[in-house]
């Protein structure tokens, strides 16, 4: 099971994992072996509904599909602590908890993604355990494990599947499975160095008291007429624009409201990711006060750009 909006890869399950639409295009993925439940996306929930009770409501749409397809056909539900590509969606208060809880009552293996949000992004080294209190019994990591100086990645598993992987399982059987350059000794070294100094800088520690700032200043964002959600945690954050404030409605795809803020924006220094009416930001851990202040002025400067851009050929009233 994964969710609506949730990106994992582009290979061939991790492909079918991925639940945004755009991701699938021109692609043959895994299909009929993997099932969606709903995206835990607060600010688009339904109308009418408040966030506690989209809460309930997202675990009430887990365990009806679990009910549908049968515990015993499920191997596994898959999870971003905060989803990425999908834009920096943070689920309501509780919700990993929950989830974890209902796949425990189902025998069903939790695996948390965090390519994206372990090695301090979240100001610690993963985040399942320390910001959203799991254990999951599959972590996967990626990115920051080298900081990106070497493609290096993880797959982290919890004892219990260890004890039954690590011996045979049948006469003369053995558990093996690898890529041409899983381990590479090059790499490694570069994980382990880039550790080494996380450790010793205490780069999380840096982000974990820095990290509140960086939240504050993009959230003064809110007061302009384009930005519909300023969300995230730490140094993972997005702003969603939107055409209208009241409704959340959206401007037109053509209109490529995030590429023209990214930019703007990149002409004064400053590189954010565009996803269509989203920019999305994950600077560098050691980024500063001094320097989230810039960060924050080049962005609203590129946000007004935009919006006299809008007005000006007659796109958008403000």
């Amino acid at each position: 099971i994964s969710r609506i909006d949730a990106y994992h890869g582009q290979t061939y399950l991790a492909a079918a994992l991925t639940g945004i639409a755009f991701d699938k295009i021109g692609f043959d993925e895994a299909d009929g072996i993997v099932e969606y439940v709903a995206c835990p996306y607060p600010y688009r929930r339904p109308e009418g509904m408040t966030v506690e009770e989209f809460g309930d409501w997202l675990i009430e749409d887990l365990e009806k599909k679990i009910e549908d397809v049968g515990a015993e056909n499920i191997g596994a539900f898959i999870a971003e602590p905060i989803m990425g590509a999908g834009g920096v969606i943070v689920p309501p208060e509780g919700y990993h908890k929950r989830t974890l809880e209902v796949c425990k009552k189902n025998e069903i293996l939790y695996i948390s993604d965090e390519v994206v949000t372990a090695f301090g992004r979240l100001g610690h080294y993963f985040a399942s355990e320390d910001v959203f209190g799991i254990v999951p019994d599959i972590i996967t990591s990626a990115k920051g494990i080298s900081s990106g100086y070497q493609p290096l990645s993880a797959t982290i598993i919890s004892q219990e599947m260890y004890d039954v992987m690590s011996v045979p399982q049948a006469d003369g059987a053995m558990f093996t499975t690898g890529f041409t350059y899983s381990g590479h000794p090059v790499c490694c070294a570069a994980g382990i160095k880039n550790i080494e100094i996380i450790d010793e800088e205490d780069i999380c520690g840096h982000v974990r008291n820095v990290g509140p700032y960086f939240e504050e200043k993009l959230g003064e964002l809110n007061d302009l007429p384009l930005v519909g959600e300023v969300r995230g945690k730490c140094f993972m954050m997005c702003v969603e624009n939107v055409a209208n404030k009241e409704t959340k409605e959206l401007l037109p795809p053509e209109v490529n409201v995030g590429g023209r803020i990214a930019d703007h924006a990149q002409k004064n220094g400053l590189i954010v990711r565009p996803i269509g009416h989203l920019n999305v930001m994950s600077p560098p851990l050691i980024m500063t006060k001094a320097e989230i202040d810039e960060f924050a002025g080049i962005l609203r400067g590129a946000i007004e750009a935009t919006q006299d851009d809008l007005v000006r050929e007659g796109i958008w009233n403000g």
